[in-house]
């Protein structure tokens, strides 16, 4: 059997939940399949299952084996169709990961109108705020948002956010106003992202970069949930305006320092390592953010 059967195999028993409902779709005996699956895992040199007599059970390793011959897959049935068809539609799975706030609050609208427009492709999609090895856990793209560093990826920049120090107007009126970096160390609080240093680089009143670190009175590692303690009044956020700009417009809440930041705009981007063949679903995909993104303005999207 040829390494590409015994992927089909393999993903077939995984998706099928059973050796035996495989074999069933198969057209073939319980035997073969066990036996196929006992060949794979001998030339591998893991094991890709847990079996019992009453459930089957990814392992680690299977599950990582299982996401990769998906990836394989998809990208081979895509192939074969793009020969045979330049008409034909986009189809097949793309495996992504974004930002948690990011991702509900904006690519969320974005992938739902790329669904529209193409019925048959499966999003599966991973919300976290960790940097997810790509390869290791077979994904086709990320979406970051940082200060690129890693060389061994390639970046397409989908957009810009920028960042303000935000309060709400309550807080001010106990607090004071800072006019100046300077005013920020008397009697000023911070609730901090859990993601990001907890100092802020700022500009004091004679131009000169000072790191300040404010008392933190709470943190969290969910965006949202900072902006949404800031307008209760409870401490200084340092907010990217997607996340901020309905509380910004609203006026529930007030920047102060704008000109003092020394980091004012961090990039967004698509990110997919070098090594991995980029498919032509994901690069159409890439190049509709793209354009979906450059529509937006102010980040006034249809969550908001």
């Amino acid at each position: 059997m040829s390494q590409l059967e015994e992927m089909q195999c393999f993903v077939r028993v995984v998706e099928a939940g059973s050796i035996t409902k495989a074999a069933e779709q198969m057209n073939t005996v319980k035997s073969a399949i066990s036996k196929r699956l006992t060949d794979l895992e001998r030339r591998l040199g893991i094991s890709l299952l847990k079996r019992t007599t009453r459930k089957q059970t990814l392992t680690d390793a299977g599950r990582s084996y299982y996401q990769h011959c998906v990836r394989i897959l998809d990208d081979i049935y895509e192939v074969e169709n793009a020969l045979g068809s330049e008409q034909t539609s986009l189809s097949g799975r793309i495996r992504l990961s974004a930002p948690i706030s990011f991702g509900l609050l904006h690519l969320s609208p974005a992938l739902r109108e790329f669904n529209q427009m193409h019925p048959d492709i499966i999003f599966d999609i991973d919300f976290s705020d960790r940097h997810q090895d790509l390869v290791a856990e077979g994904l086709d793209l990320a979406i970051r948002i940082s200060n690129l560093t890693d060389s061994s990826m390639i970046a397409r920049k989908l957009a810009s956010t920028r960042l303000y120090i935000c309060g709400s107007p309550d807080y001010f009126t106990q607090n004071g106003l800072p006019e100046q970096t300077e005013d920020l160390l008397y009697g000023h609080v911070k609730l901090q992202y859990s993601h990001v240093s907890s100092s802020w680089s700022l500009l004091d009143h004679q131009g000169e970069v000072m790191s300040v670190n404010l008392p933190t009175v709470l943190s969290s590692n969910n965006g949202e949930y900072l902006r949404d303690v800031c307008i209760d009044g409870k401490g200084l956020i340092l907010s990217p305006d997607f996340i901020a700009f309905s509380a910004l417009k609203s006026g529930k809440l007030i920047t102060v320092l704008d000109k003092a930041l020394v980091q004012k705009d961090i990039g967004i981007y698509a990110i997919y390592p070098q090594t991995r063949f980029l498919s032509h679903r994901v690069r159409i995909l890439i190049e509709f953010l793209q354009e979906y993104f450059s529509r937006l303005k102010d980040w006034d999207s249809p969550s908001l």
